[in-house]
């Protein structure tokens, strides 16, 4: 069988009108088609196509990773392994990092180096200890930054940050010169990015402040976020495409533009993925890291996000490589993406190059192959169905994946090559019983070429690399809930992190603080130190709150010592069943306890205080520590304040369930000390 046999056969049916003959026909038609060997050319006799960069991870927008920095060792160092270590695990070539703005960027906020113009300090957050960890396992991992909110004084007022570029310009740069001076990283790309719409002076300002600075080897990714407009301004303007390094999208479906190609600029998804880490989140992965180039040119390929170590219950949950988000118990899960991004970085690095000859197969799927000039070849193909590669954007088009034959032919300076090694992942979706990056025997070449029977929801990479593995670690412990009875007297004197263990900050930013005023027994502290609204494209809350704990805890007590440091004005509050977080905060619901520097407390369902409970005279005021208490059971609830019964009985219909939490009533200073929870 052949096309023209195929096609004047459906031609003849057809004129004759007889449907289901024709139907009959096309479908025998195609069995035999595709039963037949389809010859595909890997050849780099007419040139190569474009280069490499690499595929990456990628940490915050926002707080993607905030629990794994509590996770004890060897857990944490296991976890780090399968996404960094060479020839292990993921092996990723890419770490992206979020420079944290002090507002909510998805999942939770991270902390500026510069809460306010006069403020410095290159130790908070744990994304300085990820780069490093990531460079320690792999010394030529590239490190990309990319800021997703501001602190309020950059925008003077405005929630926008480019009304006054140079002082934007000033305060990325600083983060850049930071992670040398302080940690002695380089990064070598740093991207601009906002949901509106992105600002040509900024980006020749960022540039000529990069240069200024001594970092003229730092690339600009832009927009980091849409192919246009800003590919045809970077063909309109030549200042600007001197500034520009790569163009960047965000969930690009594997296509690109029209104008990106003519830019001849590196093309890169620079977000991707965000998908459920099940099978079919790595059919998603196992899809588009090949398309991406195949139908988009794209060369670098970007997961949001690097490792799922957040509350599951936040937005996104489970949307990473791989899922870390138990420190209490240890428990991690290396998930499917893990070895399916192995299938092209374990034998690739960047700086290969593409092939040309790179395509579709004729029964669906695809095939990507690439070399690094000096005889080796790595040739990836997968062949996911539709249902079985979805991922959560953009929506995915019909198409048809079929068992076929494939056969490869090696010319050009690949003819000579005699043996590949071969890996193979199959997801089984009927079984449930996936084999995911398995060793097979080594493949024997006859004339240059090898022939393949490729069923459905594979992954293959036949390559002259030889250094493959697929790493292992003894079981992690058994995943369990988060401790019912649990506190934290925040007395560290050196702390690793800026951030106390397991709290999500959901807005504002609680750090560990010295209080030298009070020697006394509060001298270690928790504090609240946002004091005006970010520049932020998420709806941050009005008020500051960080959660903690169970999503499932229904009957608890929250107990905790809190100092307010706004006069009048200051309030702060302590919560049970706390429902939301992440970008939609500002609507979550709970029991909240809160006491006023006016004298006053008010008890309300939710986060807003919209709707009260119960409200009255407290007499706390400002520069005064005193300690609340919370109780929820069923659908009664009652606070002490200072030991003593304030409130009781209030009626609470719903939520059933969710975290405890801490916070203030407004972007205030306030500190809190000796957390405590215990839960039915």
């Amino acid at each position: 069988a052949n096309n023209k046999r195929f096609i004047m056969s459906w031609r003849r049916c057809c004129r004759m009108q007889r449907s289901r003959v024709c139907v009959s026909v096309l479908f025998l038609a195609l069995s035999v088609h595709f039963s037949s060997s389809q010859t595909y050319v890997l050849d780099d006799k007419g040139g190569l196509g474009r280069l490499f960069d690499g595929i990456g991870g990628l940490s915050g927008g926002g707080a993607t990773s905030r629990l794994l920095v509590n996770y004890a060792e060897p857990y944490r160092s296991q976890i780090l392994d399968y996404l960094f270590k060479p020839n292990f695990g993921a092996s990723l070539h890419i770490l992206k990092v979020e420079i944290g703005g002090d507002a909510q960027t998805t999942d939770g906020t991270e902390p500026s180096h510069m809460h306010y113009e006069n403020d410095e300090n290159y130790f908070r957050g744990y994304e300085w200890w990820l780069m490093k960890e990531a460079k320690k396992r792999n010394p030529n991992i590239t490190l990309i930054g990319l800021p997703w909110a501001f602190p309020a004084w950059v925008g003077r007022g405005k929630n926008w940050p480019y009304d006054y570029p140079d002082i934007t310009a000033s305060y990325v740069v600083n983060w850049i010169l930071g992670a040398k001076q302080y940690h002695n990283l380089d990064i070598q790309y740093v991207g601009i990015w906002n949901e509106r719409k992105y600002d040509i002076k900024y980006i020749k300002l960022l540039r000529y402040t990069l240069d200024k600075s001594g970092l003229d080897w730092v690339r600009i990714i832009a927009s980091d976020n849409l192919w246009e407009p800003i590919a045809l301004s970077v063909l309109l303007d030549p200042e600007l495409s001197s500034a520009v390094d790569v163009i960047g999208a965000h969930y690009p479906g594997t296509t690109t533009v029209a104008d990106a190609l003519k830019t001849q600029k590196k093309l890169w998804s620079s977000e991707d993925y965000s998908t459920f880490n099940d099978e079919v989140g790595g059919g998603c992965w196992a899809r588009i890291l090949n398309q991406n180039y195949v139908n988009g040119n794209m060369t670098a390929t970007i997961s949001w996000n690097l490792v799922a170590s957040y509350y599951e219950e936040l937005p996104f949950g489970r949307e990473g490589l791989m899922t870390a988000k138990e420190p209490w118990s240890g428990n991690y899960v290396v998930e499917s993406p893990i070895w399916i991004t192995a299938h092209t970085t374990q034998f690739t690095q960047p700086g290969w190059t593409y092939l040309r000859t790179v395509g579709h197969l004729a029964g669906g799927g695809s095939y990507v192959a690439l070399t690094d000039g000096k005889g080796n070849l790595t040739v990836v193909i997968e062949t996911m169905t539709h249902d079985h590669s979805v991922c959560i954007r953009p929506p995915l088009p019909p198409f048809h994946v079929t068992s076929q034959n494939a056969t490869f032919q090696l010319n050009g300076s690949f003819a000579s090559i005699k043996e590949l090694q071969v890996w193979r992942s199959q997801f089984n979706f009927k079984t449930k019983t996936p084999s995911l990056f398995e060793k097979l025997k080594p493949l024997k070449l006859i004339d240059g070429s090898f022939t393949l029977n490729l069923s459905e929801d594979e992954v293959y990479t036949f390559t002259t690399m030889t250094t493959g593995q697929k790493g292992v670690y003894p079981d992690p412990p058994a995943p369990a809930g988060f401790p019912k009875a649990y506190k934290d007297d925040f007395n560290v004197r050196n702390p690793p992190f800026s951030e106390a263990p397991h709290f999500a900050d959901q807005t504002g930013v609680f750090e560990y603080y010295i209080n030298l005023t009070d020697p006394g027994p509060h001298t270690f502290t928790l504090r609240q130190v946002v004091t005006e609204r970010p520049v932020t494209w998420v709806a941050d809350a009005d008020q500051t709150i960080s959660v903690i704990g169970d999503y499932q805890w229904q009957n608890l007590t929250v107990t905790c010592d809190v100092f307010m440091e706004s006069v009048d004005s200051g309030g702060v509050f302590i919560a049970a069943r706390v429902n939301k977080g992440g970008e939609s905060v500002r609507s979550a619901n709970g029991v909240f306890f809160w006491v006023f520097a006016d004298g006053t407390y008010k008890v309300t369902n939710d986060l807003a205080g919209q709707t009260v409970l119960a409200e009255g005279l407290s007499g706390t005021r400002a520069y005064g520590w005193n300690t609340l208490s919370l109780t929820v059971n069923g659908q009664l609830a009652s606070g002490q304040l200072n030991g003593y019964p304030l409130w009781k009985n209030a009626v609470v219909l719903n939520p059933k369930n969710g975290w405890a939490a801490i916070g203030t009533r407004s972007f205030e200073l306030a500190q809190f000390d000796n957390f405590a929870v215990v839960a039915d």
